[in-house]
């Protein structure tokens, strides 16, 4: 069974050559398309630069299988298409021929995106922060609106506790090492957990990092990349964003929160969920690479995944994690 298992999420994607890649998105489109075929970097997905015969520019994403159910994918396309209809600039999937926004080529959901241009910022003038803050605000103002059917909250009783299960249910974890990272993520959970009890959930981006806000010149950020979509406290989307830790970053974050404020009311106590929240990062990504090696045997986004170093140095750094959560509290 997990050679079967294995080897379906190894040749997921064994089918994608140009040419089909091609015809699914003029079937899907109803528009001719040029021989352009240009893969574009995904850790997890497969992604495609095409264009059409006008030489209009166009993307097409297949999500990796099993990540996401229809429900969870059609999720993200409503809340980018609810932000849309108010002007709140993102990148909306295009509508194919039969009226729906996601397409199927076997075991395999696909969509297909304009191509949108322009450059990421790692560091932003007061000015671009002010934009951003309001950027965000407005996101949030339309996810605060509805939940969505199937996306995962981002909890640590909750996301993060069933991460930690999954990583010990694995053989990924060195035998004389699973002890101390069991203990480990247990103390963070039980002392981060009830600091979430008073905390509003709505859809977050749930990623928003420098990469996924493009500027245009002369116009202004676009967000993109909602595929991490989840429900989880506001201030996930700007933490990523910040400079440093929070004693380093207030005015960065009061600009922010000055034109997020314009858009949305900002629960100030959440601030102290932003150590809590980088330490689910932590795990949220040890978990990921876990997964991505232990569906097709070869995907390592750490060059030394599963060696004794590498869970040493998690787990050091999940430490001084929890030992600068509970020194602020």
């Amino acid at each position: 069974m997990k050679e079967k298992t294995a080897n379906a999420g190894k040749h997921a994607f064994h089918g994608l050559t140009p040419d089909v890649i091609i015809t699914l998105t003029e079937k899907a489109l109803g528009a001719r398309c040029t021989n352009l075929c240009r893969p574009l970097n995904s850790y997890i997905n497969r992604v495609y630069e095409l264009e059409f015969e006008d030489r209009t520019g166009l993307v097409i994403k297949f999500y990796r299988p099993g990540r996401w159910s229809q429900k969870g994918l059609l999720d993200e396309h409503t809340f980018l298409l609810e932000l849309a209809a108010l002007e709140i600039p993102v990148i909306v999937p295009l509508k194919m021929v039969d009226g729906t926004t996601l397409g199927r080529f076997g075991k395999i959901w696909f969509a297909c995106f304009p191509k949108c241009g322009g450059r990421s910022f790692d560091e932003y003038s007061e000015e671009q922060w002010l934009e951003l803050g309001r950027l965000i605000g407005r996101v949030h103002a339309v996810g605060a609106v509805r939940l969505p059917e199937e996306r995962i909250t981002m909890k640590p009783a909750g996301s993060t506790r069933s991460q930690v299960d999954s990583l010990l249910a694995s053989n990924l974890i060195p035998a004389e090492m699973r002890q101390e990272f069991k203990e480990l993520t247990n103390s963070l959970i039980t002392e981060i957990t009830p600091l979430f009890d008073h905390t509003r959930m709505i859809r977050i981006h749930g990623d928003c990092h420098f990469s996924n806000l493009i500027y245009l010149p002369g116009k202004s950020f676009y967000i993109i990349d909602f595929d991490d979509m989840a429900v989880g406290p506001p201030v996930q989307d700007f933490w990523m964003l910040l400079p440093g830790v929070k004693e380093d970053s207030w005015r960065e974050i009061n600009l922010f929160l000055e034109g997020y404020e314009t858009f949305m009311d900002f629960d100030q106590r959440s601030l102290a969920l932003i150590e809590p929240l980088r330490a689910m990062r932590y795990i949220h990504y040890i978990a990921w690479c876990a997964h991505q090696v232990s569906e097709d045997g070869e995907s390592r986004v750490a060059p030394n995944f599963g060696t004794r170093e590498y869970w040493q140095q998690e787990m050091g750094d999940l430490a001084d994690q929890l030992a600068r959560i509970r020194s602020a509290s």
